[in-house]
């Protein structure tokens, strides 16, 4: 006879060390539910401001609307939604999409935000349902320890969703502030020189105009399938797909390699600059990555641009200022080309190496700050997760 699982988690706050196992409930015993019908948002025209309008879905906010009447205000609560088996924590007014949300609260003095966090360790997956109702959501048994360790756990995932956030904002903030400065260091449309410049550049007038044609020669890849890319090949190489995918505007670890012989491919030099050929839409295709380094194999489906201007500004310019322009020039329904025939009409405004230095290691300099904080983002969810395991029993094995 299998022996039943103690309901006992790996991690314990000292305090509670000598409590015991937690006590198995049904989820109808702590939570009561409101079909939401009278929150439920009338007019689907959704607003960039006003009162929330909620999904439980990945998205949680649709967008916002100037209804003022209907708004679920008795907080917190926890939205499910039965056709995604998603759930999240509110805690503030709200509307909804539809009547597929359920709103739950407690019954009584369990903690909502230790239920929550609880709740996330289903894994939904296991089931067979297409879509979880809510009266079999309330059925589900799950462990609960005693309300001061609810508050404890609750409490110290709180804390830590509260740095996590404090963390996201910062993110954001950084990539504002990039995308205003890169607005600022490059002539916009119809501009000869940009709005800031760097002090000791500041009485060097005007940036050079001319065609990409006259300061680059533009070459095209050659092609590397799918089937060609191996876990432990020689050759690195870049295909077209990963600039949307993988790269920004910097390429210096590569992503796959090959072993295809590389005298028929056409391989990287330093600061080669390269834009896909063909993509899904006229916006996307105006992506442009600086290959750092030489011998890289360019696969087909890559525009190379290949010149003496610093190929990192190169890269930050033709994704900001120039982005636009690109775009327009590409062409098709279905799929969207771009060719050195058409990229070759491109005008530039360009200044001096030295200031093409200073902008390129401003901008690139921003990058690695913001690669730098995305990571920790991602190390403290990955924290979180790892701490989730330990303070919760296993309820899936």
């Amino acid at each position: 006879m299998n022996k039943k699982k103690k309901q006992i988690p790996e991690l314990r706050f000292p305090e509670f060390k000598n409590e015991g196992e937690w006590e198995m409930k049904a989820l109808e015993d702590v939570l009561d539910y409101e079909r939401p019908d009278k929150y439920i948002v009338s007019d689907t025209n959704y607003l960039n401001e006003g009162m929330p309008v909620l999904t439980a879905n990945k998205s949680f906010i649709l967008g916002y609307t100037n209804e003022d009447f209907g708004v679920y205000k008795k907080l917190p609560a926890i939205i499910f939604d039965d056709f995604t088996v998603d759930s999240k924590f509110v805690n503030f007014s709200f509307k909804v999409k539809s009547s597929a949300i359920k709103i739950l609260t407690p019954k009584k003095k369990d903690d909502l935000r230790f239920i929550y966090e609880l709740i996330s360790q289903i894994d939904f997956n296991a089931t067979e349902h297409k879509r979880y109702y809510i009266s079999e959501y309330q059925k589900l048994k799950l462990p609960f320890p005693s309300i001061k360790e609810q508050n404890k756990i609750a409490s110290c995932l709180s804390s830590l969703d509260d740095l996590i956030e404090a963390h996201s904002q910062k993110l954001v903030f950084l990539k504002d502030h990039k995308k205003g400065l890169m607005q600022n260091l490059f002539p916009q449309e119809g501009e000869k020189s940009p709005k800031y410049r760097f002090p000791e550049f500041r009485k060097d007038g005007i940036w050079a105009e001319k065609s990409l044609d006259e300061a680059a020669t533009i070459l095209k890849g050659k092609g590397i399938s799918k089937a060609d890319i191996v876990e432990d090949g020689d050759l690195p190489c870049i295909r077209y797909g990963e600039l949307y995918t993988h790269y920004n505007e910097t390429i210096s670890t590569v992503k796959s390699y090959t072993n295809s012989n590389p005298e028929g491919l056409v391989l990287s030099k330093a600061n080669d600059v390269i834009i896909p050929s063909s993509g899904e839409t006229q916006i996307d295709i105006a992506t442009a990555s600086c290959v750092l380094e030489s011998g890289i194999a360019l696969g087909g489906d890559l525009n190379i641009i290949r010149s003496k201007i610093n190929g990192v500004f190169l890269s930050y310019y033709l994704n900001n200022a120039k982005r636009h322009d690109i775009a327009q020039m590409a062409q098709g329904i279905a799929v969207v080309h771009l060719y050195p025939n058409q990229l070759k009409t491109l005008q530039l405004q360009i200044p001096s190496p030295k200031e093409q230095v200073k902008i390129a290691f401003c901008l690139s300099s921003l990058d690695e700050i913001i690669a730098a904080q995305t990571e920790s983002i991602e190390q403290l969810k990955k924290h979180k997760k790892g701490l989730m395991q330990g303070l919760f029993p296993k309820m899936n094995d």
